[in-house]
């Protein structure tokens, strides 16, 4: 089912998050350990992460640095294919610019439908390690924009290889991402909001928000894209902070503010387990407050790690 249609059935908010690929050398079952304990929530669906090659540098024999492109999680096809096939749920891999070619996004795409899978998160991507700007890759898209056309191309039928013919459309769900607190890349919020209504006029079906710790800020986010002309969906993302360098990290990252009185509190603990209970109270009451609010779905960002992302839904569903 597509999340919209999920949306659509649903007279109450659901509750969904998203898991990070494990790393080189861990197996599947580091994924199920996460998910296995917000089942009995039943999420409507789980959103799997698409990490980018990284750059390191290693000595060779005469001393001199070689520049090596490294792949430090496995790839989110399969893993999406893997939780589909064994949780029988909706999965949505994240599908990026950074990376990949249009020839090679357009062969992951048939991959993931051919495995039935059928909804996608449609980012950009992050820049390489290291990099100040975004480079996409030669043939590559350098906007979410462009790859948001690139697979409604293929829902119509229309494949990068115009020799084909009587082709097989592809039935995409897309989702994008929204910034409740701007872009970090973008000028001012109507710049923003301008770029983000681009991508749902040219077939964006929903919006997931990066995370946030003051729910107004979510609010006037939803109402600015109302103004707009936006009206899709628009599904909150929430992540408990979890440990104190969370209080520097998480802003730096991710270009988002915490409240004075979180900031606070979390100043006040004196280890990271307070820290781990000040985030869950924290994100339990947003949450009460977004489902008074009548928001779509409740969207968890667990960084693979369900412990407190339980307790959070223990309390409010």
């Amino acid at each position: 089912m597509k999340v919209i249609e999920h949306i659509e059935k649903s007279d109450t908010t659901l509750f969904s998050f998203e898991i990070l690929p494990p790393k080189k050398g861990d197996n599947i079952y580091k994924i199920y350990e996460t998910i296995d304990p917000l089942m009995e929530y039943e999420p409507a669906f789980i959103d799997v992460t698409y990490h980018r090659e990284e750059v390191v540098y290693k000595k060779r024999k005469d001393d001199l640095l070689e520049r090596q492109v490294v792949r430090k999680r496995p790839g989110t096809v399969g893993i999406t294919a893997a939780i589909q096939y064994k949780y029988k749920i909706d999965v949505i891999p994240h599908i990026i610019c950074g990376g990949f070619s249009k020839e090679e996004t357009e062969n992951g795409l048939l991959d993931l439908n051919f495995l039935g899978v059928n909804n996608l998160l449609v980012i950009r991507g992050d820049n390489m390690p290291g990099e100040k700007y975004f480079h996409p890759e030669q043939d590559g898209h350098r906007y979410a924009l462009d790859l948001v056309n690139q697979i409604m191309e293929l829902n119509n039928g229309i494949y990068l290889d115009d020799e084909i013919l009587n082709s097989t459309p592809t039935n995409f769900s897309l989702g994008v991402a929204g910034y409740p607190e701007k872009h970090q890349e973008s000028p001012n919020m109507d710049t923003d909001i301008k770029f983000l209504k681009m991508k749902v006029d040219a077939g964006a079906e929903y919006i997931v928000t990066q995370m946030f710790f003051d729910n107004q800020k979510y609010y006037n986010f939803v109402d600015r894209c109302r103004s707009a002309g936006i009206t899709v969906p628009i599904i909150p993302g929430l992540k408990p902070v979890a440990v104190k360098n969370h209080m520097n990290l998480l802003p730096q990252v991710f270009n988002i503010d915490l409240p004075d009185d979180l900031v606070t509190a979390i100043n006040n603990c004196k280890s990271n387990s307070d820290v781990r209970q000040v985030g869950i109270e924290w994100s339990i009451e947003q949450a009460k407050d977004l489902l008074q609010n009548n928001v779509p779905v409740l969207h968890f960002y667990t960084m693979s790690k369900s412990d407190n992302i339980r307790e959070i839904a223990k309390a409010v569903f």
